[in-house]
């Protein structure tokens, strides 16, 4: 339980700490990311823990309230499988071969906190991966960022607001290696709330099916654009 909150807590203080970067909007596509034949890499981020999360429960003894309320869905969502996303992948690199391309699968996982970060404008990438053009031969990357996947319920301090939602959270893009420039950007946030009853432990069987359809949303927000 100790371990839990402390990790709770560190998400709030994160989410608190300091300005907000302004999001990056959706950006289409560019036509000639299809037509060019760069090498295009295929890369993800490490997947995150499937897990629980309760915003709005910002005090330690809030989060402690809403970490013992919620105990049988959290181990619930815990033992949930994410291995899908992980898939994604190689679903992509199909895709970009059907259009003509050949990518190369980068298998190890790219960890973007570990890349320099950069004051970039709107349609640019806010890490520097231009080592990665050097490192894998690539001209582009199509990456895929996975910043959180399990079950979230909003809260207001002690008291629950919303019933529990499936997420899956992160974004997919296209960077130009050579530039920074994003040839595709697109957000994913998917919440699924269960239908009917979603409280019906120990299987919550109507909030487990919400979770995989999460997770085929999120495939589709990023095969979307090369599967038309």
């Amino acid at each position: 339980m100790n371990q839990r909150l402390a990790a709770l807590l560190l998400v709030a203080s994160a989410a608190l700490a300091g300005c907000a970067t302004p999001p990056q909007p959706p950006l289409a596509m560019k036509a000639e990311m299809l037509s060019s034949k760069a090498r295009v890499g295929v890369a993800m981020s490490p997947l995150p823990k499937v897990d629980t999360r309760f915003p709005g429960a910002d005090c330690l003894l809030c989060l402690a309230a809403a970490s013992v309320a919620n105990n049988s869905m959290t181990n619930h969502v815990q033992a949930l499988k994410a291995d899908e996303l992980l898939e994604l992948k190689l679903e992509v690199a199909e895709l970009l071969k059907g259009k003509g391309l050949e990518p190369r699968v980068i298998d190890e996982p790219i960890e973007l906190k570990k890349l320099p970060e950069v004051d970039a404008k709107p349609g640019f990438a806010r890490r520097d991966f231009a080592a990665l053009k050097a490192k894998y031969g690539v001209d582009k990357l199509f990456f895929i960022d996975v910043t959180a996947v399990g079950v979230w319920r909003n809260y207001a301090s002690y008291i629950p607001v919303a019933e529990p939602k499936a997420t899956v959270q992160g974004a997919g893009y296209v960077i130009d290696l050579n530039t920074g420039a994003y040839d595709w950007y697109a957000p994913i946030a998917i919440f699924k709330a269960g239908a009917g009853r979603w409280d019906e432990p120990p299987a919550f069987p109507g909030l487990t099916n919400a979770y995989y359809q999460a997770i085929e949303a999120a495939k589709d927000t990023v095969t979307g654009p090369l599967a038309n």
